[in-house]
């Protein structure tokens, strides 16, 4: 069993920070376009709290110049790193990154590409269990894109929902979503992806698109016909998807959140919520696929994997039974700690 730690503050962005052989990933909701800083740094200690004046404020005021040299040291390159991606050929579909070509967009939102939603093995469509709140259900789910929508590790999709959305717009905008397996998807057929994805239901706030005695129960069995409800709509359209639906699949997309191609290094992971997805999918690689192992059965990997995950209730924990097997089978090599803020 993870320890259970103090609540953390849920923050809505996600970036990846390579330092050295360490690279720390946070992830909440919507993406923000982070640029990869890599510096070489001594390995030490996190430091505690440090009050103006104090004995450590100056060799702190040091890292800062250190840091801001580095950032100088990046500026200077940047000419040079332009001339260089615009002499690289443009190939559709494709993005070189840090020197790596990665799928990139090959489905847009005006040519989707028309995926099935099929059964997953590894695990049921729903991932929580009530907890009371009217937004408790998290699913995975999983769609057949038949190897024409390859992706990596770190990668997002859009899904298109029939609508309308608040606009009313039909269809509705494009909505993105981090992916939660890994290249080779849950089946490792390479053919499918799934996806980590919280229902959004709000009741009696400033947004409704059900008035009270409109909303009906939803695949989950949860309905609020005695208030005013939002439902959103990608959301929703997601979690009551049932084996054989339809689904309009954009991108791939997303250069912010790769793993680091040195099998040595050291990962940090600050999960909140759905924000886990991205997480999943960098752990299914390193401790589960055969893509990720030897030809001894050896996994590539060497460095140390550790999870920080914060939920609300113990219930609404997701993937816990995949933490506990990778922790069992690799315990040198993956730890995990979780917070659950509304729980004693």
């Amino acid at each position: 069993q993870a320890p259970i730690l103090p609540s953390f503050a849920a923050h809505n962005c996600w970036s990846l920070l390579a330092m050295s052989s360490v690279a720390f990933v946070t992830a909440g909701a919507p993406a923000v376009s982070t640029p990869a800083l890599r510096a070489s740094l001594a390995p030490a200690a996190a430091p505690a709290p440090v009050a103006p004046g104090s004995d450590l404020a100056a060799p702190l005021a040091g890292c800062a110049l250190v840091a801001a040299a580095v950032a100088g040291a990046v500026s200077s390159r940047r000419e040079s790193a332009a001339a260089r991606r615009a002499a690289a050929v443009k190939k559709k579909g494709v993005k070189v990154v840090h020197g790596k070509e990665i799928p990139w967009n090959l489905f847009s939102p005006k040519a989707p590409y028309a995926g099935k939603v099929v059964a997953n093995h590894v695990h049921p469509q729903t991932l929580t269990e009530q907890t009371g709140d009217a937004n408790w259900e998290t699913t995975h789910v999983t769609f057949d894109h038949g190897g024409n929508v390859p992706y990596i590790e770190g990668q997002s999709i859009g899904v298109i929902a029939p609508g309308p959305d608040k606009k009313g717009e039909t269809p509705a905008r494009i909505r993105l979503y981090s992916i939660a397996s890994s290249a080779v998807g849950d089946d490792e057929t390479s053919k499918t992806v799934s996806l980590c994805v919280k229902r959004v239901v709000e009741l009696d706030g400033t947004h409704t698109n059900r008035e009270v005695g409109e909303d009906k129960p939803d695949k989950a069995g949860t309905g609020y016909p005695e208030n005013k409800v939002y439902r959103g709509v990608c959301s929703n359209h997601i979690c009551d998807m049932s084996v054989g639906d339809d689904v309009m699949i954009t991108g791939p997309t997303g250069a912010e959140m790769l793993l680091p191609e040195d099998q040595e290094s050291n990962i940090i992971m600050l999960a909140t919520g759905t924000g886990i997805a991205p997480m999943r999918s960098y752990l299914r690689l390193l401790f589960n696929d055969k893509a990720g192992a030897n030809a001894d059965g050896s996994r590539k990997f060497k460095g140390l994997a550790w999870l920080f995950m914060g939920v609300p209730y113990s219930k609404s924990l997701l993937y816990d039974d995949e933490h506990k097997d990778y922790k069992g089978k690799y315990p040198d090599q993956f730890k995990f700690d979780y917070a659950v803020s509304r729980e004693d």
